[in-house]
């Protein structure tokens, strides 16, 4: 029973995984289902290509035929009048093959294959959007994690001092030195805080099991992250232009000049149409009866053919102009659209650069604030175990002291957090985050 009990508290321990960030992302870019949709996107990309190559190829058919037919009957006086009937050979059968290979047709195969290979770079680049949209949202969820787990020790530790300060108030009340109201207030305030407590821990397990689907860790693993690790604390910023440069080549913008060259080269693949289609061919068959010759002769005879077959289609000298002009116009849309995302990437990396420093100027006063705050609930709990002050003062100062410690430790995961999406506006976050 002994062996069993420790060998079941064994397993249970290995169970539970700590993760780091790392190795959050490193999980996270080898399991998560959207970025393996996007491999898989980029793998018909590249089948598509060895598609269009193939149009190049000729094309081998062969073909065979069996029949049998009637006599031919003839009407020579009028409908259904004088008939003569002719005896034919009544079966009939044919074995032959063709090939035809496509010599010019207006460009359209390179056109075709040149699309194939601009939509497959654009995969590749979505492909890496995605997994620096997982990346970031496995930091988003990670540091969120860790915040609350942050502010879970916090409560717990005022949890303690309100626990010992009950049991002061308690003490001074039997001496008869404060009322029963001093006592209630105090374990309202314990109460209050044992809530927060509650409440936090369920939206950490909530948090976790959000964090375990990004990661598509099963459910019975438990996980856990690694808080032994301190947030780095980010303390300067590079100038906005040196971002910016890097910005305007990130996936969005990237995929939106990709779009525009596909539209460019379907514009060339519709003019294809103007031009005249040229083909080699060749076939050979074997056939029975010979019935080049009427009546047929009984004989098995063979016939081959090779040559160059040239077609131009004249109605597309007219019908083709719509085409031609649709295929400008979602040029312009392209073109016009490329220049939204181009904006759009300005205003969210402005945004983002401003609210990090923002930030970043905001550690001086959470520090200072929460000097200021210690020195408050120093000085009111003094007085209030010297019966200088209202309970009430010594709650304010409390809840005082617990929000400044909490906007210490929450700015410096706020910054985090913001370098990381400056970083990913830039598309810089993968050098960041470099998985060996």
């Amino acid at each position: 029973m002994f062996l069993f009990f420790i060998g079941f508290t064994t397993s249970y321990a290995q169970q539970v995984a700590t993760i780091s960030l790392k190795e959050a992302i490193k999980i996270a870019r080898e399991h998560n289902r959207n970025i393996l949709k996007s491999n898989l996107e980029v793998t018909l990309s590249e089948e598509n290509i060895k598609e269009n190559k193939e149009l190049r190829l000729p094309e081998v058919e062969l073909n065979g035929m069996y029949s049998r037919i009637t006599n031919l009957t003839e009407f020579k006086g009028g409908f259904l009048k004088d008939k003569e009937v002719t005896n034919t050979i009544p079966e009939i059968y044919q074995v032959g093959t063709a090939v035809k290979m496509p010599i010019y047709v207006g460009n359209k195969i390179n056109n075709a294959i040149k699309i194939a290979n601009q939509e497959s770079k654009i995969a590749l680049i979505k492909k890496e959007k995605s997994e620096n949209d997982i990346q970031l949202e496995v930091i988003g969820t990670y540091l969120g994690i860790y915040k609350m787990m942050q502010l879970q020790k916090i409560i717990e530790e005022n949890i303690k001092e309100e626990y010992n300060r009950l049991k002061e108030v308690q003490s001074l009340q039997k001496h008869g030195t404060v009322t029963k109201n001093e006592v209630i207030r105090a374990e309202l305030q314990l109460s209050d805080r044992e809530l927060n407590a509650l409440t936090n821990s369920k939206n950490i397990k909530i948090a976790l099991h959000d964090f375990k689907t990004l990661l598509q860790v099963s459910e019975e693993q438990e996980i856990a992250i690694d808080t032994t690790a301190d947030i780095d604390e980010m303390s300067s910023i590079d100038p906005y232009d040196s971002y910016m440069t890097h910005a305007l080549q990130n996936e969005e913008m990237r995929i939106s000049s990709q779009e525009l060259a596909v539209k460019k080269t379907e514009l060339n693949l519709v003019k294809g149409n103007y031009y005249p289609s040229i083909h080699f061919f060749g076939n050979y068959s074997l056939n029975y009866p010979n019935y080049k010759f009427f009546p047929p002769d009984p004989y098995l005879y063979s016939l081959g053919q090779v040559g160059i077959a040239a077609s131009f289609d004249l109605s597309g000298l007219y019908k083709n102009r719509t085409k031609v002009e649709i295929a400008n116009t979602k040029i312009q849309w392209q073109v016009l659209q490329s220049e939204i995302v181009k904006d759009k990437v300005k205003d969210e990396l402005y945004r983002n650069h401003t609210q990090y420093q923002e930030i970043l100027e905001r550690f001086k006063v959470v520090d200072k604030a929460l000097e200021l705050a210690n020195e408050n609930y120093r000085i009111v709990k003094l007085k209030y175990f010297n019966q200088l002050v209202l309970v009430t003062e010594m709650v304010d100062a409390d809840n005082a002291l617990l929000q400044a410690k909490f906007n210490k430790i929450s700015t410096r995961i706020d910054a985090a957090m913001k370098h990381y999406e400056l970083l990913r506006t830039a598309g810089m976050l993968k050098e960041e985050f470099k998985i060996q």
